[in-house]
């Protein structure tokens, strides 16, 4: 379903057909020589749209009635902390997280918020920013057998690698992992070439390069070596395929994720995560809730509570939970967010339009200060009434937590320096250590 702006979110990274075994799908990928100190990884959930503040995470239950919406409060395990009344299971879990009720920005485009969320800057017309995962991936690589950097289930461009090389571009997983016959794209080698064939192209590429190594030393060669092998590592390694196969777990864990796209999308994360893979994005369509927003957001248009907030409620409390009790929570950090808020007051659709003044932002895990809000809106949640914080303050933040130094410099194609992050100040109440 598109946006209200009439973007679909269709895969931006066209990876080249395996048919031929192209470096397409190698792009994607870079592995990184030296090995890494262990660094917490992160999972974000990226709720595109808009999800409205008022109807989730900072309920207004004293405004007035086209204010506060046709939803209450519930009280959780923290107290003093009440999210939406369809959060029941997360709010068993507020220990856990922290969450921002004082975001708050200018930009209430899709793609402008979007690009301003996911990577710090405003947008710029003569830079792209790259995304937190581009970065993460740029910083450290991954594994030998997966990508350092996967995005659940396609990737907008506001998620891609911006200015920095091609290699750190996400690796689209593609379709819905809830689907029965769910199989990554381009994760099988084609049947019609045996594997002999693909490993003398390998050799021949291989050839190639070595001569190409006594005429000039080009940046571009050197990463397409060490991202055809990482394809080439992707495709014949079955330990890389476990790591994107749900039918290894338990189908009463699958039930407590949720059997839609969303929940199914958080248990593979949670899977490639804990096969090395240092950066996931899920991202979860249709927050863009112009209309309706009760049956959007809690009814859902297949009947019953199969609205967006009760398959979030699965999907984050149990993927907390499961963190927790695999031991990877204090070296994952969970992260929910979309690119702004919704208006305090309904309009005459029954729905809320774009609002970036005041939103709300939850991170969990990996060094995150638990069973806290910080900041507060007003009593409208029109605009924040103390603590604003921005995406930059939130970029700065987030990179702190992964071990990421914010003012490291990265360089443009032309040599021009940037750092990873311009400007804001650390959100110190989110730090355990802060």
């Amino acid at each position: 379903m598109p946006r209200c702006d009439g973007i679909t979110r269709r895969e931006f990274l066209r990876v080249g057909g395996l048919s031929a075994f192209g470096l397409g799908l190698a792009d994607a990928f870079r592995l990184r020589a030296n090995d890494k100190a262990k660094l917490p990884n992160c999972i974000l959930i990226w709720l595109d749209g808009g999800p409205s503040h008022l109807d989730t995470f900072d309920l207004k239950p004293d405004a007035p009635t086209e204010v506060r919406g046709p939803f209450s409060p519930i009280k959780t395990k923290v107290p003093g902390i009440d999210i939406c009344e369809y959060f029941p299971r997360l709010a068993q879990h507020t220990d856990k997280a922290c969450i921002i009720r004082s975001m708050t920005s200018e930009l209430g485009e899709h793609n402008f918020g979007s690009t301003y969320l996911l990577t710090g800057y405003k947008p710029s017309p003569v830079v792209q920013y790259p995304s937190y995962g581009a970065v993460v991936a740029h910083t450290r690589g991954g594994k030998p057998l997966l990508p350092p950097y996967i995005a659940i289930p396609t990737p907008s461009v506001q998620e891609g690698n911006g200015y920095l090389p091609i290699a750190n571009r996400p690796f689209a997983v593609t379709g819905d992992p809830s689907k029965p016959g769910f199989q990554v794209r381009d994760l099988e080698a084609p049947g019609e070439l045996p594997v002999s064939r693909l490993e003398r192209r390998r050799d021949f590429l291989a050839d190639i390069d070595r001569i190409g190594k006594q005429i000039e030393e080009d940046g571009v060669r050197k990463d397409r070596d060490a991202q055809f092998e990482q394809a080439y590592r992707l495709v014949f390694s079955p330990e890389a395929k476990k790591a994107f196969d749900l039918r290894d777990e338990k189908p009463e864990l699958r039930n407590r994720y949720g059997m839609q796209k969303l929940g199914q999308s958080c248990l593979l994360a949670r899977r490639l995560v804990e096969a090395g893979c240092p950066f996931v994005t899920v991202t979860d369509p249709t927050w863009d809730t112009h209309q309706q927003i009760f049956r959007t957001l809690k009814e859902g248009f297949v009947g019953g509570s199969n609205g967006k907030i009760p398959q979030l409620d699965n999907a984050l409390s149990a993927l907390l939970e499961d963190l927790g009790q695999r031991g990877l929570l204090k070296d994952t950090l969970v992260m929910v967010m979309g690119e702004f808020g919704r208006t305090p007051k309904l309009n005459t659709a029954g729905g809320r339009d774009h609002w970036p003044r005041a939103f709300s932002v939850l991170l969990a895990g990996a060094g995150v200060r638990g069973g806290q809000v910080v900041g507060q809106s007003d009593s409208r949640g029109e605009s924040p009434a103390e603590r604003p914080v921005s995406p930059t303050d939130l970029a700065r933040t987030v990179y702190t937590l992964l071990g990421i130094d914010p003012e490291r410099e990265f360089h443009t194609a032309d040599g021009r320096p940037i750092q990873v992050v311009a400007g804001g100040s650390v959100i110190k109440e989110c730090l355990q250590n802060g």
